[in-house]
């Protein structure tokens, strides 16, 4: 597999990079995890709009998939060749409503599905392309779900917006590469069941002896050098921070 970072930034775009979408390869199959502000640009410059073969949303808050909206119109309106076919969609239940909801002027109310085929994203396993896949809950104040995909041996686990949780971990067990969000500060910020702070993240990465850690999803306002310091406190494997346009082979 193949993982490229299109956006990492927290909570809404930084300078730098576009907020959460990271795109995974093999045998020739994309698939897109999450699209959030800003992301659509991005995606360009490591495949062409229509080159996406899937696209899964970890949740509906707005850094994760609002670009979807943008995403419609290119494959709705598309100026050559007609309106692209439906791509599948694996998001929460009520993705399709959020998407129509927030774009606000759709030709009707059916018009996202006949540019995207939707599919319910459910606690269990599936597969997507080349992938297997499987999905858990996690702690957000929203329904939200982290994801394992594995390929040819390997697995990647991406977490998603959440708080500790121990389906996190078994959704990382043994991860080559465990993307994990850490948008709060151990020692600032607070919230149960909202975000992880560097610490927590490297805690749940030890006890799933995950074999990499790339701590993702921090916000402008947050130091990441003091997130990562914070991670390798409690975890003795590779630890980075996601940077926009940066690749990992998996």
């Amino acid at each position: 597999m193949k993982l490229t970072v299109v956006g990492c930034s927290g909570s809404f775009p930084s300078a730098e990079s576009a907020c959460s979408s990271y795109l995974v390869e093999a045998d020739g199959f994309r698939l897109l995890l999450d699209m959030g502000n800003g992301a659509l640009g991005e995606l360009q410059r490591h495949c062409g709009l229509y080159d996406l073969d899937a696209i899964y949303l970890s949740h509906l808050h707005a850094d994760h998939c609002i670009d979807m909206c943008a995403y419609f119109v290119a494959r709705y309106y598309r100026h050559d060749g007609g309106r692209a076919a439906p791509i599948p969609v694996y998001g929460p239940e009520g993705t399709e409503h959020r998407l129509t909801t927030a774009y606000a002027d759709t030709p009707s109310a059916s018009s996202m599905s006949e540019v995207f085929d939707f599919h319910t994203v459910k606690p269990g396993s599936f597969e997507i392309g080349p992938f297997s896949v499987h999905t858990e809950k996690v702690s957000h104040p929203v329904e939200a779900y982290g994801i394992r995909v594995e390929h040819g041996g390997r697995t990647l686990t991406y977490s998603g917006d959440t708080g500790v949780c121990d389906t996190l971990v078994e959704l990382a067990r043994d991860a080559d590469l465990f993307l994990c969000e850490a948008a709060f500060t151990h020692g600032k910020e607070s919230i149960p069941d909202l975000h992880l702070n560097g610490r927590e993240a490297g805690e749940i990465a030890a006890r799933a002896a995950a074999r990499r850690l790339v701590l993702t999803h921090i916000p402008p306002w947050t130091d990441p050098q003091v997130n990562l310091a914070d991670a390798r406190e409690t975890y003795t494997g590779p630890v980075e921070v996601a940077a926009p346009r940066v690749t990992y082979e998996i």
